[in-house]
C-alpha cells in the first residue's frame, strides 16, 4: 500500500485514513457498461438507480454487443424501465458514439486521464466528473481528482476548515491541497 504511507504526510489527512480498511481499485472490462450505469445513476439516489439499472441490464443479451442492442431500443422501451426521455436520449448517444468510434475505445487504457476526459465528454450527456468516475473506478487510474464532485468539496471544506466565498476560489484551494497527495490522489478521495 505505497498510497497509505504517502497520504499519512498530510496530518490531517492521517487523522481521516488511520481508521480505514485498505482500499483496492478494481478495472471493469466494459467501458459502454459502466458508462450506462453512470448515466442511469446521474442525480438519483442509490435505490432508485440499482432498480432501473437492473431492468435496463435485464434487457441486454449478453451474447450480443450492448452498444448494437442499445441503438435497437426505441425511447419507449427506454422509458418504460424508468429512464427519462434525455437519460434514454444519453445512452443511445453514448452507443452511437461506442460505434462509430469503436478503435479509439479499444484505445482508452493507453489514454492519459486527460485524453480520455476529452474523447469521451464530446458525448453529449457525459460530462468530466462522469469521466473522472470511469477513470477512479473502471479503470484503476490512482491519480485523478474529481474536483467538481460535492461530496470531495463537503469534506475537505470540514477536514481542512475551507473558508471560500465563491467555487473558483474553493477549488483553488483544493487543488492546492491535493497537490501534495499526488500520484495516489484517487486513494485520498476515496
Amino acid at each position: 500500500m505505497p498510497y497509505f504511507s504517502h497520504l499519512q504526510k498530510d496530518e490531517k489527512l492521517k487523522q481521516a485514513i488511520s481508521n480505514q480498511l485498505p482500499i483496492s481499485l478494481k478495472a471493469e472490462k466494459d467501458f459502454v457498461a459502466y458508462l450506462c450505469s453512470s448515466i442511469i445513476g446521474q442525480q438519483l439516489s442509490t435505490k432508485v438507480a440499482a432498480v432501473i439499472r437492473d431492468r435496463f441490464f435485464s434487457l441486454i443479451h449478453e451474447q450480443k454487443n450492448l452498444a448494437d442492442q442499445i441503438i435497437e431500443f426505441d425511447i419507449d422501451t427506454m422509458r418504460s424501465i424508468g429512464l427519462s426521455q434525455s437519460k434514454a436520449g444519453y445512452i443511445k448517444n453514448l452507443a452511437a458514439f461506442y460505434i462509430e468510434n469503436k478503435v479509439q475505445f479499444s484505445l482508452l487504457n493507453s489514454m492519459t486521464d486527460d485524453e480520455i476526459v476529452g474523447f469521451l465528454t464530446k458525448i453529449k450527456g457525459i460530462g468530466a466528473w462522469t469521466v473522472e468516475m470511469l477513470l477512479m473506478f473502471a479503470m484503476q487510474r490512482e491519480d485523478v481528482f474529481p474536483i467538481d464532485d460535492l461530496g470531495i468539496q463537503q469534506a475537505m471544506i470540514k477536514l481542512y476548515q475551507i473558508e471560500a466565498d465563491n467555487k473558483k476560489t474553493l477549488k483553488q484551494k483544493m487543488r492546492q491541497i491535493a497537490a501534495s497527495w499526488s500520484p495516489y490522489r484517487t486513494y485520498a478521495c476515496l
